[in-house]
């Protein structure tokens, strides 16, 4: 029987057009930023010299964006919520050319499925504008008004008509910070435009047209001026401008590194190692160093069109890109004297510095053992491992299982079991090593401890608990400092002023980017209230952007990797010993987070079955 004789019915069918918006939606419009990145776009597109964002409860309730750019006729203003309505597309090979910002003609469309939508605008010259409003596709209205030239969009309740995606938006100071983040790469590559942002009417950034040293500056504090190193690289494959950084001012989270390919905000791992590289041994391992380099190159050679947001590019000769990128910054860091210079003129192994009056010049003497025969077999040394073995009843032998660790290969396994401790404390004689573990024997045999891991996992359950009691300890400053922060880490600070103060920090009123510290807490290794505030921000950044845990839970890990023991830091031994102590009675002794273990240990039955002969 044939298929045409089954009685099936049809199962394939158009979507409806608001519901084929609303999946579009979700390409282009994942978070209020993304509404705010493609508005504003627009209005550079349009040939704006003044741009303004108003932003209310994090772009949730509302995001205005206003400018002063040529605006539109009242038939462009309806055309531009069609899907793939464009002015800057006409063919195929137009997408090669390119070097507006958007161009596909998905975002007003995409935007306007989700949400409300009241557009004005008005063509210089005009007596009248045009006023459009739009709920979810359906236009609702429009009609000749009278308004400023240019064009100024209000974006309310977004996602109002998608209650699942709007469930999924994250805390006010996360969604700001987002935002933030968009507003920064877009007013960085346009030095030239005056932009302003407000948000629940609070002036967040005023930057008036100036350089891109400036702009770089006015964004991210006076303190940056002295920072900043230019680059400068010109060749017919790409041109990098920009500057990078010095390497004292690296820091332990990412944020702050920006490329620009033709005005266009990139993200490019492989860029980004060009970069790090060339600063190789001249920031610690971990740190990432400040940049905003801008890459002009032929748009022939690139595509932008391989990813909706269009923050991701690719080259056709990238190999090229990358090296001439990594020289420029090479040339950068030597030009400006920001890595250690060597003098070839000079052996210094030799070179025991010019004679003095009357010094008597002694000629090199060589010595020469006669007896020395090369031939001759040596007595061979027993090994120390062995040695051990033999002694390990004997509690001198300690030092030898320390010195010896460090011999036994990588493959050794080393397993984390729960330590059977039965021992007084006063019993344990721990031994660090390197400065970064602690050494102790067990029932089991050999514990391994990392020390800032082990800390860090007692910090924060002690947190944790301070979080959950509302108490902890403060230390009173003798005098009111005031801290100042970026208007994204402000927002961050605010976000989670309740737990700061459970755990110790007192602060005062808050002006603008400006925040009193009355007092810190009692565990603070400084009470730098600048330092400890600008340290504890940082972490909490990186927590927010990386980690799954609450809120509050990401204090408690920020608060106790900023005031943790560090690697590299001496320790005593009733200092050792009081670790161990607290290490075993937490909660979870044994693993840090993230499966990254607090102990290994190393059992004698390892230990012999590997170096049994």
């Amino acid at each position: 029987m044939s298929t045409n004789e089954i009685d099936m019915p049809d199962i394939i069918q158009l979507l409806p057009e608001a519901v084929a918006n609303q999946i579009a939606a979700g390409e282009v419009v994942q978070r209020p930023a993304s509404a705010v990145k493609e508005l504003m776009e627009n209005a550079i597109d349009a040939d704006a010299t003044i741009i303004q964002l108003v932003v209310k409860d994090a772009g949730k309730t509302l995001i205005q964006v206003s400018d002063n750019g040529k605006g539109m006729s009242d038939s462009d203003a309806r055309m531009s919520f069609e899907r793939h309505a464009t002015s800057k597309i006409k063919k195929i090979d137009d997408l090669f050319t390119v070097m507006t910002k958007g161009f596909r003609g998905e975002a007003l469309s995409s935007i306007a499925a989700v949400a409300q939508v009241e557009l004005r605008t008005k063509q210089k010259g005009a007596t009248l504008g045009t006023a459009i409003h739009i709920e979810g596709s359906k236009v609702k209205s429009q009609q000749p008004e009278a308004c400023a030239e240019g064009t100024s969009f209000m974006i309310k309740n977004l996602f109002f008509n998608v209650p699942a995606r709007r469930y999924f938006l994250k805390s006010d100071s996360i969604e700001l910070k987002h935002i933030i983040d968009e507003f920064q790469r877009i007013v960085l590559t346009h030095a030239e435009i005056e932009f302003s942002m407000h948000h629940n009417g609070a002036e967040i950034y005023s930057l008036p047209k100036t350089t891109i040293r400036q702009r770089i500056i006015h964004l991210f504090g006076a303190r940056y001026n002295e920072r900043l190193v230019p680059v400068e690289e010109f060749t017919d494959i790409v041109q990098v401008t920009g500057f990078i950084g010095k390497p004292d001012s690296a820091k332990k989270t990412r944020g702050e590194q920006f490329f620009f390919v033709n005005h266009r905000f990139i993200r490019n791992s492989y860029l980004h190692h060009a970069v790090m590289t060339a600063f190789q041994e001249l920031i610690p391992q971990g740190s990432f160093p400040f940049y905003v380099l801008f890459l002009e190159i032929d748009p022939a050679q690139i595509d932008i069109n391989i990813h909706p947001t269009k923050t991701e590019i690719k080259f056709q000769d990238e190999r090229s890109v990358y090296a001439i990128l990594h020289a420029a910054v090479r040339r950068a860091i030597g030009k400006f004297s920001l890595s250690p210079s060597l003098d070839f003129e000079q052996e210094t192994a030799i070179y025991n510095g010019p004679a003095r009056a009357n010094q008597e010049v002694r000629i090199p003497q060589v010595k020469v053992n006669p007896e020395y025969n090369p031939f001759e077999s040596k007595p061979t040394r027993e090994n120390p491992i062995n040695a051990w073995f033999r002694e390990r009843e004997n509690a001198q032998s300690w030092k030898d299982v320390l010195e010896i660790k460090n011999q036994v290969p990588a493959s050794t396994d080393l397993i984390q079991t729960q330590l059977d401790w039965n021992q007084d404390e006063t019993d344990i004689q721990p031994y660090q090593l390197h400065r970064k573990y602690i050494l102790f024997q067990n029932n089991a045999g050999l514990a391994v401890v990392d020390q800032q891991r082990a800390h860090q996992r007692v910090l924060f359950e002690k947190y944790l608990r301070q979080i959950q009691q509302g108490k902890g300890l403060s230390q009173r400053l003798l005098f009111e400092e005031v801290a100042e922060l970026l208007p994204a880490d402000m927002a961050i600070l605010q976000q989670h002023i309740q737990e700061l103060t459970v755990l110790g920090f007192e602060f005062g009123p808050v002006k603008g980017d400006q925040i009193q510290v009355l007092g810190v807490p009692a565990d603070a290794v400084t009470s730098n209230a600048q330092q400890v505030i600008e340290s504890f921000v940082e972490l909490l950044k990186n927590e927010a952007s990386t980690s799954e845990y609450p809120p509050h839970e990401q204090v408690a890990w920020a608060m106790a990797r900023s005031f943790s023991i560090k690697h590299g830091q001496m320790l005593t031994l009733p200092e050792m010993k009081e670790l161990i102590k607290q290490l075993y009675q937490c909660e979870m002794p044994f693993v840090l987070n993230q499966q990254k273990n607090t102990i290994y240990n190393i059992s004698l039955l390892q230990l012999e079955q590997h170096f049994r002969l």
